[in-house]
């Protein structure tokens, strides 16, 4: 047949897959549909077949790419609980929410309310029954989320609390980071904090050792230092390469090295190994952006360490492979600055989370 007889034309069907048609079949509903993971040929009413040339599905999600609306603000913070089936979202709004990942409409199924000023930072507790938030209200929020209540509000901070962090092991340990020049740590069961560190400038991102016997800080004096809870009064170890504020610190699962995000534009890890050699940053990873809103963009790894990633200024996802530090992920979508990017604990998702309101689910490549 000659090629102007047959001209192939290509469009996108709802799941933003590639369809390639025929212009001499009849165009009509089509009525069959024979599918495998990536190809799928479709019998029209004339007779004609649609070749729609998709991605192979890799999580049990409903769709490749998921959208979730229903914040009346910016959405700066959100994460999967350990299991994998529930996600929480946090903003500008104040309000937090509870979010169904599996089902036709990832169904928002519960509202946590009781802050009077924007959300920062959201964590789940390891056995995904409770959840704690920092504010710029000035406190911490520790939720029973099974019941969508409130448990305890921590007050003890000055000024907004940039962030918070459960500990991994141990008792129920909580470390907050403050514009009022301190980071905390705080025993839910108790009142009053267990200790204090005290920085000359406000503390902006806060972490845990993978053992709880440490805090790791950073802020907008662009020094990231690591406080043994043994010893408050000096850091035990100080790590200087950035050149602006710390906006994001987290540990890796293994507890071996440390991701540290800058609004100096570059994302660093870090080795905290006992023994590592003095020139602990490891690699740089490049391409997301700050910019002058100050957000602060967080990064995270994912489950196995062998992926980072990040939000950024530019609207798009980052996603760097952690041992060549190539770009392995630059994905658009949102209309906004991208605060949070988050990994699935077992499934090869990711969930970001923008000033635009909304939230993204989608699939990646094992």
């Amino acid at each position: 047949m000659d090629n102007s007889k047959k001209k192939r034309k290509q469009n996108e069907n709802n799941n933003g897959a590639l369809i390639v048609t025929d212009n001499n079949s009849n165009k009509g509903t089509p009525k069959k549909s024979k599918k495998n993971n990536d190809l799928a040929i479709v019998t029209s009413q004339g007779g004609g077949k649609e070749i729609i040339l998709g991605t192979e599905r890799t999580s049990k999600l409903s769709s490749p790419i998921m959208h979730l609306t229903g914040h009346r603000g910016e959405v700066y913070t959100v994460k999967f609980d350990a299991t994998g089936n529930l996600l929480a979202s946090g903003g500008f709004d104040k309000e937090i929410f509870l979010w169904n990942v599996y089902g036709e409409e990832c169904k928002n199924y519960s509202v946590l309310r009781g802050h009077k000023g924007a959300v920062l930072e959201l964590h789940w507790s390891t056995d995904s029954l409770e959840m704690y938030s920092a504010s710029t209200d000035k406190s911490i929020g520790v939720w029973d989320v099974e019941n969508s209540k409130l448990i305890k509000r921590i007050r003890e901070h000055k000024s907004f609390i940039n962030s918070c962090c459960p500990a991994r092991r141990g008792p129920p340990l909580i470390a907050s980071a403050s514009d009022d020049n301190t980071s905390r740590v705080f025993d839910t069961r108790m009142k009053a904090s267990t200790h204090s560190f005290k920085h000359q400038f406000p503390v902006t991102s806060v972490c845990w050792t993978d053992a709880s016997d440490a805090v790791i800080t950073g802020g907008i004096d662009n020094v990231i230092r690591v406080w043994d809870l043994r010893n408050s009064d000096e850091p035990s170890m100080v790590l200087n390469r950035h050149h602006d504020t710390i906006t994001s610190l987290s540990v890796s699962k293994d507890g071996s090295y440390l991701l540290s995000n800058s609004m100096d534009n570059s994302v660093s890890m870090w080795d905290l190994r006992p023994y590592a050699p003095a020139n602990r940053c490891l690699k740089t990873f490049i391409g997301a952006q700050h910019s002058f809103e100050k957000n602060l963009i967080k990064c995270s790894w994912s489950p196995d360490g062998n992926r980072v990633t990040a939000g950024s200024a530019d609207r798009l996802v980052y996603v760097w492979d952690t041992n060549t530090t190539n770009l392995l992920y630059r994905l658009p979508g949102h209309s906004g600055t991208v605060n949070e990017v988050v990994f699935h604990p077992t499934e090869p998702i990711i969930a970001s989370c923008s000033s635009d309101k909304t939230i993204y689910l989608g699939e990646i490549k094992p």
